[in-house]
């Protein structure tokens, strides 16, 4: 009987996981695509220089968000018990803390404007930090989605948000509102989730406050907070530094180029979230099953992340150039470089992820700051040989990170380095040479839109193939998957 309640339950957390995965991966491709259409218009309307003035203010609004959300979504998620207090007590933290920033960050921008050399900047920067403060009314119902593993639902929310902000992007761009338009787009992107959050949670927060929930979870919270912090210090280093030593316009490349880097990634990142830590956390007690989960989405990562990036690599030039204009084209190299190093940021979530279901939020914080100060070290090093090999220089310590990661990993649940090797290489170098190959044989076309269709084609196509014939099981397991999904509709 035992048995069978075991065996039961392994199908009912397999399900989940499929469905949580299948929704997180249709609706981030949606929200992709929406990304794509509205940043390909917007783009088109305005200039690098647009884009350069929203960019520099980035990396404030990033680590204002990070310490209002103070890391409370997982915390809450890791909480063996969670009741009304404990979401009502995050939530009139958050709203406190993000109006004290923002009084702090309002007070601050004539500095920020002045390191950057922008005076402009005073007046936006005061109008888009609004845009985190309207975030910490929905963190507390987003905590709710996120934890009771509605991946359907907070998608959903998402998709509506990205169309609705989308629109009145194009409109303000088309009116000649420029960074003033990015800038709204951004306020009205957080304002209809934070709408929706409440009606589609029906949670509602009340005035009876208590913040011992918040105290209890500090010890862990914390922890993440810093390392969102070091994380996004280490995704926004190069604005600060382009924005500092250079101009508008590098900056502006830098960050148009980012952008669908990131677009790539956080696919499948955002699509990882969405489940891995719920469901590290149900499998805790048993470390081999973890291990077992583990190395499940260790392969379906990597299946999908290395052909998604280093496709998206190789088309980068034909992409920036055809669907945003030739004034774009310094993002293309850049573009190709760090999609290089967004192929791995899938698969390195999935070790960060477990060490938070195992509530090592310490061990996530220390490995971040040193990658974190090693990465900067090196690209200030390399300044004086210019921004391209501050780049590459970047780009290889981040995936060589993947090792620090399996380390820790190792020492927590016993995962061999020739088991991730073997979970993870097959994918990276098939995807690696059909890449190399397509690059080559398609290097004499000039025409770019035959040239995009050939590499897309030709090596998604032969990815998918290699992938049968080889008899790959987690490759056909998916499709199996998908077959019943559509069988049932």
């Amino acid at each position: 009987m035992l048995r069978f309640l075991l065996q039961k339950g392994m199908e009912n957390l397999k399900e989940k996981t499929a469905k949580g995965l299948l929704w997180g991966g249709i609706a981030n491709g949606l929200q992709q695509v929406l990304n794509l259409v509205f940043g390909i218009v917007v783009a088109k309307i305005l200039d690098p220089s647009d884009y350069g003035l929203v960019g520099m203010l980035t990396i404030f609004s990033s680590i204002a968000g990070a310490l209002q959300e103070g890391g409370f979504i997982s915390a809450l998620s890791a909480r063996k018990n969670v009741s009304h207090e404990d979401y009502n007590s995050v939530f009139w933290f958050n709203v406190l803390v993000s109006l004290s920033l923002y009084v702090l960050l309002f007070c601050l921008a004539p500095f920020i404007a002045a390191f950057f050399g922008e005076p402009e900047l005073i007046p936006l920067s005061r109008y888009l930090f609004l845009g985190f403060v309207i975030t910490s009314f929905n963190i507390a119902p987003r905590a709710y989605l996120f934890r009771n593993l509605k991946v359907k639902e907070n998608s959903l929310i998402i998709l509506c948000a990205l169309f609705v902000s989308g629109c009145v992007g194009i409109v303000m761009a088309l009116l000649g509102m420029a960074h003033w338009g990015i800038a709204t787009q951004t306020i009205v992107y957080v304002s209809v989730i934070t709408v929706l959050c409440y009606w589609r949670t029906g949670w509602r927060p009340s005035w009876h406050v208590s913040f011992r929930p918040v105290r209890e979870m500090l010890g862990f919270s914390s922890k993440l907070i810093l390392t969102s912090l070091c994380n996004i210090f280490n995704q926004n280093l190069f604005t600060v530094l382009l924005g500092r030593f250079y101009t508008k316009v590098e900056v502006g490349n830098f960050s148009q180029a980012n952008k669908w880097n990131y677009m790539g990634h956080v696919t499948l990142t955002n699509m990882l979230w969405g489940v891995a830590q719920p469901v590290f956390s149900k499998v805790d007690d048993d470390p081999s099953r973890q291990l077992a989960v583990f190395r499940k989405l260790l392969r379906f990562t990597a299946m999908i992340a290395f052909p998604a990036m280093f496709g998206l690599s190789l088309i980068s030039h034909e992409f920036i150039v055809l669907a945003i204009g030739e004034k774009w084209v310094g993002a293309a190299t850049i573009m190709h470089m760090l999609c290089v190093w967004g192929a791995f940021v899938p698969i390195q979530s999935n070790f960060y992820n477990l060490l938070i279901a195992r509530g090592q939020s310490g061990t996530y914080l220390w490995c971040t700051v040193s990658l974190v100060l090693t990465v900067f070290i090196a690209a200030v090093a390399m300044r004086p040989w210019g921004m391209t090999w501050m780049m590459r220089v970047f780009v290889s310590i981040n995936i060589g990170w993947l090792f620090v990661w399996h380390w820790f990993v190792h020492r927590l649940v016993g995962l061999r380095l020739d088991d991730m090797l073997r979970d993870i290489m097959p994918y990276m170098l098939l995807a690696a040479a059909l890449c190399l190959m397509a690059a080559w044989l398609t290097s004499g076309i000039t025409n770019l839109w035959l040239s995009l269709a050939l590499k897309v084609l030709g090596v998604a196509t032969a990815y998918c193939l290699v992938l049968w014939c080889s008899g790959s099981i987690i490759f056909r397991e998916g499709l199996q998957y998908l077959a019943k999904i559509c069988l049932k509709r």
